[in-house]
């Protein structure tokens, strides 16, 4: 990832500048509750693995057992829609793989974990600290 230097709040690389927060939430299909317990740690751990392998910093995350909220840094390569879209296919792929039979069973009888829709926002530094506080309070 790129480097935040000493005393300033964006990142920097050879050619430009940039500080890009976003904010997202994924809601799960029909809003079953189903981020919970050994599920929820699983789907959580996952979006912490995708994180570390893209070099994306995330800055809170959290949510109730039908939606989780992600407020994360990123480079000006990454769009939010394309790692949205990376987020539901691994997280749904791993839940199904290690609780399809068992906890997810009842719950989710069609295939979709995830609903098709998602919401993000840019945060700004008006704006960052509501959402952290915000999403801490979930």
């Amino acid at each position: 990832m790129y480097k935040k230097k000493l005393g300033q709040t964006y990142y920097t690389n050879r050619h430009s500048c940039f500080l890009l927060q976003y904010h997202i939430v994924l809601v799960t299909k029909y809003r079953r509750p189903v981020l919970t317990g050994a599920v929820k740690e699983l789907v959580y751990q996952v979006i912490q693995d995708i994180f570390d392998e893209k070099d994306l910093v995330i800055l809170e995350m959290n949510g109730e057992a039908d939606h989780i909220h992600v407020l994360f840094e990123a480079d000006p390569f990454t769009a939010p829609g394309t790692l949205v879209n990376v987020i539901k296919t691994k997280t749904s792929r791993y839940a199904r793989t290690q609780y399809g039979d068992t906890i997810l069973k009842e719950s989710c009888q069609d295939s979709l974990f995830w609903s098709n829709s998602y919401f993000t926002t840019i945060a700004n530094e008006n704006s960052l600290q509501l959402i952290q506080e915000y999403i801490n309070n979930q």
